[in-house]
C-alpha cells in the first residue's frame, strides 16, 4: 500500500506535458503543435505540448462496463532463494501467457496478451509514449462528469508505465478522483519499482508514494483496495488551476530483477 504526506517539492527539472483545449471533435491541431490528441464521443479535441521529445497523450470519457479483475500476486526477491524465485518467475510467465489483460479504459472491451497492450493503447486509443522517469502530467477539464479517464503512458528504466487518473462516483452524487500508476508487465516486475505522485499549488504540497500495480489487474480493483491517490472534489479544486490538475510523476527502481542481476 502507498502513503500520502505533505511538504514535498516537485523536481524542478521535470519535463512538462500539457494539454491545450479545442472546441469540437473535428478540430485539427495547429501546424506548430508537435502532437495532437483526439478525444472520443462528445469531448473536445485536445492538443499536447511537450518540451524536448515529441510525444502524445490521450483523454477518454466513457461509461463504466463490467470489468473482470485479476488479483495481485506478491513475490519479492530473496538473496538465498533465487532458485525458488526463478521457478516462480517461470510459473508467472506461464500465467501471464494464458491470462488475458483487459484494457484499462472504461468502455473498451478489448482483451489480449500482455505483450500487445502497448500496441493496443497506441493504435486504438492514440496514446503515445513519453520518455523519462520524471514528468509532469496536466489533466484538463476536470469538471467533466463522471465517469472519466485521463491517461498517459511513458517509458523509463527499461519498462512501460501507465498513469490512470479516473473520476468516478463511489457514492452517488459524490465524485472522487483516483490516480494510480500501473506497470505494463507482470506483478513480480511491478514490485521492483516505486512511483511518486506529487501535487503542488498555492503553497500546498501533497505526495503519494507506492508500488505500481500490474496492468494485469483492472483499475477498479486498485480503487477498491484503496491502493491509489484519492482526491475528493474540494481537495482537487485546491490543487487545480482553471479546471486543470498538474501531477508530478517520478519512478525509481527499488530492486534489480534476478535475471538482470545475473547478467
Amino acid at each position: 500500500m502507498g502513503s500520502a504526506e505533505a511538504e514535498v517539492k516537485i523536481p524542478t527539472k521535470m519535463r512538462e506535458f500539457a494539454y491545450g483545449t479545442g472546441t469540437s471533435q473535428e478540430d485539427c491541431p495547429a501546424p506548430n503543435i508537435p502532437a495532437a490528441m483526439f478525444a472520443v464521443q462528445y469531448v473536445s479535441s485536445r492538443r499536447a505540448i511537450t518540451q524536448g521529445t515529441t510525444e502524445q497523450g490521450s483523454f477518454h470519457q466513457h461509461h463504466l462496463p463490467h470489468n473482470h479483475c485479476h488479483h495481485r500476486h506478491h513475490c519479492h526477491l530473496h538473496p538465498h532463494a533465487r532458485l525458488h524465485h526463478l521457478h516462480h518467475q517461470e510459473a508467472e510467465l506461464h500465467t501471464t501467457q494464458v491470462t488475458p489483460c483487459i484494457c484499462p479504459l472504461f468502455s473498451c472491451q478489448w482483451e489480449g496478451h500482455l505483450e500487445v497492450v502497448v500496441p493496443h493503447l497506441r493504435q486504438t486509443h492514440r496514446v503515445d509514449i513519453l520518455q523519462g522517469a520524471e514528468i509532469v502530467f496536466l489533466a484538463t477539464d476536470m469538471h467533466l462528469p463522471a465517469p472519466a479517464d485521463w491517461i498517459i503512458m511513458h517509458s523509463c528504466l527499461g519498462h512501460h508505465f501507465l498513469l490512470v487518473l479516473r473520476k468516478q462516483e463511489r457514492h452517488e452524487g459524490h465524485p472522487q478522483f483516483f490516480a494510480t500508476m500501473m506497470l505494463i508487465g507482470t506483478p513480480t516486475q511491478a514490485d521492483c519499482f516505486t512511483y511518486r505522485l506529487e501535487l503542488n499549488r498555492n503553497h500546498r504540497r501533497l505526495k503519494w508514494e507506492a508500488t505500481p500495480r500490474s496492468v494485469l489487474e483492472c483499475v477498479d480493483s486498485v480503487i477498491t483496495d484503496g491502493d491509489c491517490l484519492v482526491l475528493n472534489t474540494s481537495l482537487a479544486q485546491l490543487f487545480s488551476d482553471n479546471g486543470s490538475l498538474a501531477i508530478g510523476i517520478a519512478i525509481t527502481a527499488t530492486e534489480i530483477p534476478s535475471t538482470e542481476a545475473e547478467m
